[in-house]
């Protein structure tokens, strides 16, 4: 067996916290990154004292999508159910291929439609772990994921082999990664993720770690600060975006989102991207990478889950733009412990980009875990 006993008698829906790890403690170095510790009510196992975080209920009623324009919920106000729709549910399922008694890695919970899914398809005598560093996504897909075989673990996904070690489990069947920014993120005014957010600009996937994007705008350089927009964001105009920022950092020490963005698109001559996407989508998407180190993290785990997997276990991602892309492409083409399975990117149809358009820039690559010979 792949779980212990030990495993099976571990509670439904329990939620773990955990420690940091060398390889979170790399990263925030690397890239101003926050990484997950966690919390819960219900855990075994834990080495820090519980905070409550179950209760939230299934996602009801329609398709509901939100942009970085959209305007959030009044600030304080709490989200108990999720507004995020998982994307490429079809694909995901067909090519991760869950049965029954296996064992699944949901590495970015988020609303949990993935993790109710897989652990639908795993049934009782299966198991899914659900990790994500954002403590309220766990708050919110405790309750879509009540009564399933899952356990909900606040942590990285980069940090999944000693994750397993903690949870005596030796390999899983699949993992999933779904990257980048939810929309229930988004609806969260206390974050500052929406341009419309009159919170500070936080953008921590988990806000109990690390410095906040308005913090560290505060001590950047405009070289420095410009080099990142560019880097992250592929911003051609860094340099001018740069520049008034960290000029109206010197008169206000803590930037709304809202200001952000204004500052952003002041700075800026309109151009046809301007009509496409906000001025201010590069930017912010930079300093969301930069904040959180999700290429440093991505990097890592391209590197370490391949040991986490049974032989002929996969690991599929969905990417958001083309830097996850990119990363994802290179490593299942060029690394020896990956073997691609698909050799373009799996996009959603037109179908699902008119019901959710956040999936509209979705791309899924699979790989299965290559044993050397």
């Amino acid at each position: 067996m792949i779980f212990s006993n030990f495993l099976k008698s571990t509670p439904i829906g329990a939620v773990t916290r955990r420690s940091k790890s060398n390889g979170e403690m790399a990263g925030e170095m690397a890239g101003e990154m926050a990484l997950a510790r966690a919390a819960g009510e219900h855990a075994v196992w834990t080495r820090y004292p519980f905070n409550r975080i179950m209760g939230s209920s299934p996602l009801q009623g329609q398709p509901y999508f939100l942009s970085p324009t959209s305007a959030p919920l009044r600030r304080g106000q709490p989200m108990a159910e999720s507004c995020h729709l998982p994307v490429l549910v079809a694909e995901v399922l067909e090519w991760l291929r869950p049965e029954p008694g296996q064992i699944f890695v949901d590495g970015t919970v988020g609303g949990g439609g993935h993790t109710q899914l897989l652990a639908q398809r795993v049934g009782g005598d299966g198991l899914v772990l659900g990790l994500d560093r954002d403590p309220a996504a766990l708050d919110r897909a405790g309750g879509r994921v009540a009564g399933l075989p899952v356990r909900l673990i606040h942590g990285s996904y980069a940090d999944l082999p000693e994750i397993l070690a903690e949870q005596r489990i030796t390999k899983v069947h699949g993992i999933l990664l779904d990257l980048g920014l939810s929309s229930d993120q988004l609806a969260d005014p206390d974050r500052g993720f929406s341009f419309h957010s009159d919170g500070p600009l936080d953008l921590r996937f988990d806000p109990t770690r690390g410095e906040p994007a308005w913090r560290m705008m505060q001590r950047l350089s405009v070289e420095h600060l410009a080099n990142l927009i560019f880097e992250y964001g592929e911003e051609r105009r860094s340099r001018r975006i740069a520049r008034a920022l960290v000029e109206a950092c010197r008169t206000k020490q803590r930037l709304t989102a809202t200001e952000t963005a204004e500052i952003i698109r002041r700075a800026v001559p309109p151009s046809r991207d301007s009509v496409r996407i906000h001025p201010a989508t590069r930017t912010f998407q930079a300093l969301r990478i930069a904040i959180n180190g999700e290429l440093t993290i991505l990097d890592t785990a391209l590197r370490r889950l391949s040991s986490c997997l049974t032989p002929d276990g996969r690991l599929a991602v969905i990417s958001f733009h083309s830097l996850e892309d990119r990363a994802v492409k290179d490593a299942f083409r060029h690394r020896e412990e990956w073997q691609a399975l698909t050799r373009k990117p799996i996009v959603p149809g037109s179908a699902e980009v008119d019901e959710n358009p956040r999936s509209r820039s979705a791309k899924l690559r699979v790989a299965t875990r290559r044993i050397p010979t």
